[in-house]
C-alpha cells in the first residue's frame, strides 16, 4: 500500500494528539514528529494550528453531517409534498443512525469520536467554537423538524428534550462497551442496528412524553 500523502498524515497525527492531549496541550512539534514532516509542511497546508484543528474536524464531520442532513431533508420534502408529517422517531433516526454507525467504522474513527467528546467536555475555547460553527445549521434544521413532528410541545420543553437526547448520544459515543459498570449478565457487544433501535426507543419516548 502506498504511504498516505503529507496532508493526510498531518491530519491523522493532529487528530490523534488533539484527541489524546487536547488542543492547547498539543504542540505542533509533536504533530510533525508523529507525521514525519517538518513544520513548513504544516504551515504550507494549513497555515496555523487553529486552521489545522478546523481541518481535522471538517474531514470527518462534514461528510457525516451531509449524510444526516440529506436523510432529514428527504423526510421534510415528503411532508412538504402533502404526505404524512415524519414521526419524532424517524427524525431522530436521521441524526442517530449515522452517528452510531461511525463507532463501527474501525480504529480510524476512534480518535475523532474521542476528540469530539473532549470538545464537548470543554465547552469554552476555539475547539468548541469551530465545532458549533459546523453543527449549527444541522441542529437548527433538526430542531425545526422536531417542532413540526411535536407541535404540542412548548419550544422551551422541546429544546431541553433535544439536549437530553443528544447528551445521551454523546455518552454512548464516548463510553459504550468500554464502560466499567457492566452487570455480569449484560452483553454490551450489540450490533449497531440493534443499538440504534434501542436508543430510538429511549429517545423518542423521552421526546414524546406527556407534559
Amino acid at each position: 500500500m502506498s504511504r498516505p500523502d503529507t496532508k493526510q498524515r498531518i491530519l491523522s497525527a493532529a487528530e490523534h494528539h488533539f484527541a489524546r492531549d487536547g488542543y492547547h496541550a498539543t504542540s505542533l512539534r509533536s504533530i510533525t514528529t508523529a507525521a514525519d514532516v517538518n513544520l513548513a509542511a504544516v504551515n504550507y497546508h494549513f497555515g496555523s494550528k487553529e486552521a489545522l484543528l478546523e481541518a481535522v474536524i471538517e474531514r470527518r464531520l462534514t461528510p457525516l453531517n451531509k449524510v444526516r442532513l440529506n436523510q432529514l431533508e428527504t423526510l421534510l420534502k415528503k411532508a412538504k409534498q402533502g404526505e404524512e408529517v415524519p414521526t419524532c422517531r424517524d427524525i431522530l433516526r436521521t441524526f442517530i443512525e449515522p452517528t452510531l454507525r461511525l463507532r463501527q467504522q474501525g480504529s480510524d474513527s476512534e480518535d475523532f469520536v474521542a476528540l469530539i467528546g473532549r470538545i464537548l467536555a470543554e465547552p469554552r475555547g476555539v475547539a468548541m467554537s469551530i465545532f458549533m460553527h459546523h453543527m449549527e445549521p444541522l441542529m437548527n434544521r433538526l430542531f425545526q423538524a422536531l417542532a413540526l413532528s411535536l407541535p404540542e410541545l412548548p419550544r422551551q420543553t422541546l429544546f431541553w428534550r433535544v439536549h437530553f437526547a443528544l447528551g445521551s448520544l454523546s455518552h454512548i459515543m464516548r463510553c459504550h462497551e468500554r464502560h466499567a459498570m457492566v452487570p455480569e449478565d449484560v452483553n454490551v457487544d450489540v450490533e449497531v442496528g440493534d443499538l440504534v433501535e434501542l436508543f430510538l426507543d429511549f429517545a423518542s419516548a423521552g421526546m414524546e412524553g406527556t407534559i
